[in-house]
C-alpha cells in the first residue's frame, strides 16, 4: 500500500503568506499537520509602482525563512511556493525569485492568473463546498487580484480580475472612513471587471456560490458576531445573500480603529478590509442578479478555509 507524502505548500500573495504542511494520502485525503499565516503586505504600492518595495521583500523573505524551518522540523519531503497577483505585476519579481531560493531552497513558481484559480477550486471542492450542489463558481478575493472559476467536478472557465482589498484601497479608498466618492469609484472598477468576467465566466449558471480567502472569511466572522477569529466556526458557513451583504456594507463604513475593535480582526487586514468587503459584496450582488436573469435563484453563499493552500498541498502529492 503506498503511504502518504508530506508535503509544504506556500501561497504569497499581495496581503499575506501562509504555509500548510500536511501529510496527502494517495486518494487525496489532506491531513493538516500545521497552517499558518502572515501578513507582510509584499503588494505595497505594486500598482502605483510596478516594483516589489524593498521593505515588502524583506518581511516577506523573512516570513519564508520562517516557513523553510517550520517545514523541515516537520519532515516535509516536497515542497511548492506559489506567488500570485503582486509578484505577477512586479519588474523586479526575480529578486524576489532569488531571495526565496536562498531562505526556502526552492524557487517560486509566478502562476498565471488561470493556474491561481485552478488551485483555488481543487482546494475548494476538496473540503466543506462539496457537500452542496455544483455547478459551482469558486471567488478567492486576494489582495492584489479576485479569482472566478466555475465548474462541478473541474474548471469549465476561470477568469482573474484585477480587483482586491489591497490594490483597491490604494486605487481609491483613502479618506478613514471611505468617502461615498471613492465608494462610488471602487464600485465602478469592481462592476466593469464584472462585466468583462462574464463574457468568459457563466456567473448565471451558479447553483453554489463559493468564497475563499482573508476578505471573505473576515466578512463571514462579522456576519457570524464572532468575538474571536475560530476558523473550525468559519469554514463551512452558509449565510443568506442579505446577511453577507449587510456585514460587507458595515465593515466599509467603519472607521479602521472600529475594524480593530473587532476580536477577530486581524490588525494588518483592518486598513483592507473595507475594500475587501466592497468586491465580496459586487460579486455576490452580481451572480445573485445573474443567477436571476437566467431563470434561477441564489439565496445563500458557502465560506470555505479550504482554499488555494489547499490545492497546493494536493498538487505535491
Amino acid at each position: 500500500m503506498m503511504s502518504s507524502t508530506r508535503v509544504a505548500a506556500v501561497d504569497c500573495g499581495t496581503n499575506s503568506i501562509r504555509l500548510l504542511v500536511a501529510d496527502v494520502a494517495p486518494d487525496g485525503t489532506l491531513t493538516e499537520l500545521d497552517r499558518r499565516m502572515q501578513i507582510v503586505r509584499l503588494g505595497q504600492g505594486v500598482d502605483r509602482t510596478g516594483e516589489l518595495a524593498p521593505e515588502a521583500l524583506a518581511r516577506t523573505l523573512t516570513a519564508s525563512g520562517e516557513y523553510a524551518k517550520i517545514a523541515a522540523e516537520l519532515g516535509a519531503t516536497r515542497t511548492r511556493f506559489v506567488a500570485t497577483s503582486a509578484t505577477r505585476d512586479a519588474r523586479n519579481r526575480d529578486v524576489f525569485a532569488e531571495g526565496v531560493r536562498a531562505t526556502l531552497g526552492v524557487v517560486p513558481e509566478v502562476i498565471t492568473g488561470d493556474e491561481e484559480a485552478a488551485l483555488s477550486f481543487r482546494g475548494a471542492i476538496s473540503g466543506e463546498a462539496a457537500s452542496h450542489p455544483g455547478p459551482y463558481l469558486v471567488v478567492d478575493l486576494g489582495g492584489g487580484s479576485t479569482e472566478l472559476v466555475h465548474g462541478t467536478t473541474a474548471p469549465d472557465a476561470a477568469v482573474s480580475m484585477d480587483v482586491g482589498s489591497v490594490r483597491l484601497t490604494e486605487r481609491h479608498l483613502h479618506s478613514d472612513p471611505p468617502t461615498a466618492t471613492e465608494v462610488d469609484r471602487a464600485r465602478a472598477d469592481v462592476d466593469a471587471a464584472l462585466d468583462a468576467a462574464s463574457a468568459v465566466v457563466p456567473l448565471g449558471r451558479t447553483s453554489t456560490l463559493v468564497g475563499l480567502a482573508g476578505s471573505v472569511t473576515s466578512v463571514t466572522a462579522h456576519a457570524l458576531g464572532l468575538d474571536a477569529y475560530r476558523r473550525e466556526e468559519i469554514n463551512g458557513t452558509v449565510l443568506g445573500v442579505p446577511q453577507v451583504l449587510a456585514a460587507c456594507e458595515d465593515l466599509l463604513g467603519r472607521t479602521r480603529e472600529q475594524r480593530l475593535d473587532l476580536g477577530f480582526m486581524h490588525p494588518g487586514r483592518a486598513d483592507v478590509i473595507g475594500a475587501g468587503a466592497l468586491v465580496w459584496a459586487q460579486v455576490v450582488a452580481r451572480v445573485r442578479d445573474d443567477v436571476a436573469a437566467s431563470g434561477g435563484e441564489l439565496t445563500q453563499v458557502v465560506t470555505s478555509e479550504s482554499d488555494i493552500l489547499d490545492g497546493i498541498a494536493l498538487s505535491l502529492a
